[in-house]
């Protein structure tokens, strides 16, 4: 593949197209991407004209801005990255630049489920992806193979997941996960039925008291029984000190946290971890961003070529490379960096596994209710089955009459 070619002439298209209308523009995101726009930025800003502010909070308070800035109409950026639990409530509010026209030519190139993601409920394209967050698990090689583990066995399947993680406790007094939570949210998240939203199914009516949850609340709350989790809130400062200091021995996640791992939370982990598919071999998507353009902005078309330039192929390698960002475009799979080993995780070659994931993920309809469903869902009624004893029935039934209540 000639990338560099490829990223030169969209490069001179831009400055061609920008011509002497040179525009300041600003990108409001979270970290780790600033550490990408700070490398790739400056081939932009020479070829366009254009100058690029960044306005970063965390994960957070970054989305609660942008709901306040689609609900007043103001103080947006020119371009904004969406989290993919985000993108399905924010563009339905019709607040972003129909993109379809621009991203046609590109839409080949991108994987075909984050494609279906960044639509409205009209098929119109609203976002356009940037990275994808193939679902993994993270695992202390220390605590597996070291230990004598074979990771084929522990990951066959939920249930031998959860005995290695007993015997893990009994015999090292090691934990198994960080929360029970995420153990059930991998479940919501990678067993969706055909057809069905991740809680909504096709005709708009809440499924949350459907097996895939009750079950997801079952395995949460035997690891929460068990004692094998530390009852830790993720992107808290406990839970970077138990990757620090090895408190727990796996963590589910999309391959974008390698990036956050080897780059700030635990740098001197490094040789200790590796990665592997879920338990069961399952598919899906955990995360993954998307970039829109508010209609706010006074500058969409210079907005739409910082866009191209972020998503081009030559970028979308260099998040890879820089924070872990998995490539949206399809077109980097053959790039012979997904070959290379990667140091932190003990010389894997953790990308080729990330690209089967990616390219075997099926699209799930996003829907307008998705935040709503997923606070009532995870936030709620699973802390009440694992905090308070609450039976599961009654927590999912509860959620559910609040979903109807509040989602019309």
């Amino acid at each position: 593949m000639k990338l560099k070619h490829t990223a030169g002439l969209a490069l001179a298209s831009f400055a061609l197209s920008a011509g002497a209308l040179a525009a300041e523009l600003r990108i409001d995101g979270f970290p780790d991407y600033d550490s990408q726009l700070n490398r790739i930025l400056p081939a932009f800003e020479a070829a366009t004209g254009h100058s690029v502010e960044q306005l970063m909070n965390n994960h957070g308070d970054h989305h609660n801005k942008i709901a306040t800035n689609l609900a007043t109409g103001q103080g947006a950026g020119d371009v904004v990255l969406i989290d993919v639990g985000f993108v399905g409530s924010f563009v339905d509010q019709g607040g972003f630049v129909d993109l379809t026209d621009r991203f046609a030519p590109h839409a080949s190139n991108y994987a075909e489920y984050a494609v279906a993601q960044g639509k409205g409920g009209d098929g119109r394209q609203y976002a356009v992806p940037v990275d994808l967050g193939p679902g993994v698990m993270y695992f202390r090689r220390d605590y597996m193979e070291d230990l004598g583990y074979n990771l084929s066995d522990v990951m066959a399947s939920w249930d031998s997941y959860i005995d290695y993680g007993k015997e893990l406790k009994e015999k090292h007094g090691v934990l198994l996960i960080g929360n029970a939570a995420a153990i059930a949210a991998a479940y919501i998240n990678f067993n969706v039925e055909p057809g069905n939203g991740l809680y909504f199914d096709a005709d708009g009516n809440s499924i949350v008291t459907s097996d895939r949850f009750v079950r997801a609340f079952e395995l949460a709350k035997e690891v929460r029984d068990a004692g094998l989790d530390g009852n830790i809130s993720e992107w808290t400062e406990d839970w970077y000190t138990g990757f620090r200091e090895g408190t727990f021995a796996t963590q589910m996640s999309g391959a974008w946290l390698l990036g956050h791992l080897q780059n700030w939370m635990a740098p001197e982990t490094a040789g200790n971890w590796g990665v592997s598919h879920l338990p069961g071999g399952i598919y899906g998507s955990w995360g993954g961003s998307f970039l829109g353009i508010p209609k706010q902005s006074s500058n969409p078309e210079a907005a739409w070529s910082l866009i191209e330039h972020m998503i081009s192929a030559e970028n979308q390698l260099a998040g890879f490379k820089n924070i872990a960002a998995f490539p949206a475009h399809t077109g980097t799979y053959d790039d012979a960096s997904f070959d290379e080993p990667i140091e932190f995780l003990r010389g894997q070659q953790a990308r080729l596994m990330f690209a089967e994931i990616a390219e075997n993920v099926t699209a799930v309809e996003p829907h307008k209710g998705d935040l709503i469903a997923q606070s009532l869902v995870i936030q709620t009624a699973l802390e009440q089955v694992l905090n308070d004893g609450m039976p599961i029935a009654t927590a999912l039934r509860n959620a559910d009459a609040q979903i109807r209540r509040r989602v019309r």
